[in-house]
């Protein structure tokens, strides 16, 4: 079974409105490809379309956020992360406030409107930001849990989300903040992976059974605040670690392994992910595939990582 994160974000915001008369939805001219235009319809008192004004967007969500209502910000995820920098960093995350910042189209799932709107540098922003909750959604049944789960939080909180249907992973449990999820127990390989390259870390780890090699997979979707506890048990029987992430090599998710492993827990590791170059435009698979993202070329960098180890 497939489903399409951005489905379940409409679904969600409708229900949880129908519960939280303070739950307002601001949308950036984009409400029928995010799906926010369904809460809309349902609240159109409480769904501001701002127009194509990411920036102007975010200041407004700040000032109702100060006057108790909690806003969700929805735009494409390059545009939240680039467009309206300035705005998160400086009016809402300075401030502390409850903002959920709703990145759609994240990664290269935007496929066809190329390196303009392909957003693989935002988690490397908005990581660096203080205050602030950074989470990658994997699956569409993480949607509703983790919007109740940041409503929860007196503070900003970043939600990534992939445009296109993804496999609904029926054994895992929905994202938690701050945790981590075993999804496949091994101790030759840690795979940690966030967002839609989860189901692909477990193709992986399927695949390299085959050869003998028994991978622990991981869902690091908290990416910020990051389970140290688990990634350091895990690399601790394992004695190696591959990152996975539709983002580039530099700032995401490896880059916060890395940062917790160089001074906890030194082992040997390896990036699958966009290298240093803007990607292009093409059919989402075959993009995937050609910047590495899938579960062959998993396979591959992980075979050669237990090799060195």
């Amino acid at each position: 079974m497939e489903k399409a994160m951005r489905d379940a974000f409409g679904e969600a915001l409708v229900s949880i409105g129908k519960e939280n008369d303070r739950l307002v939805v601001l949308d950036a001219d984009v409400s029928s490809s995010t799906r926010s235009g369904k809460f809309g319809q349902a609240f159109p008192e409480r769904f501001f379309n701002t127009g194509v004004a990411e920036a102007n967007m975010a200041d407004m969500a700040a000032g109702m956020a100060t006057c108790g209502y909690r806003p969700v910000i929805s735009a494409f995820a390059i545009f939240l992360a680039l467009k309206s920098t300035d705005q998160i960093r400086n009016v809402i995350c300075y401030n502390n406030l409850p903002v959920i910042i709703a990145g759609g189209y994240a990664g290269l799932s935007d496929s066809f409107d190329g390196a303009s709107h392909q957003s693989i540098t935002d988690l490397a922003i908005m990581r660096s930001f203080p205050n602030l909750t950074v989470l990658v959604l994997s699956e569409a049944d993480d949607v509703e849990p983790v919007l109740r789960q940041a409503l929860e939080i007196d503070g900003p909180v970043y939600i990534r989300m992939c445009r296109n249907s993804s496999p609904v992973l029926n054994k895992k449990e929905p994202l938690t903040i701050g945790k981590a999820q075993v999804l496949r127990s091994g101790s030759h390989i840690t795979i940690g992976a966030c967002g839609i390259t989860v189901p692909m870390a477990l193709a992986a780890a399927e695949e390299l059974e085959g050869e003998g090699v028994e991978a622990e997979v991981l869902d690091l979707g908290s990416i910020k605040p990051l389970d140290r506890e688990t990634l350091l048990e895990s690399v601790s029987k394992t004695g190696c670690f591959l990152s996975v992430e539709e983002h580039s090599v530099l700032g995401g998710l490896g880059s916060a392994v890395a940062e917790v492993l160089v001074k906890s827990r030194p082992v040997p590791m390896d990036f699958v992910g966009v290298d240093d170059c803007f990607t292009e435009s093409g059919p989402y698979d075959p993009l995937m595939e050609k910047y590495g993202i899938d579960s062959k070329s998993i396979s591959r960098k992980a075979l050669g990582l237990t090799a060195r180890k």
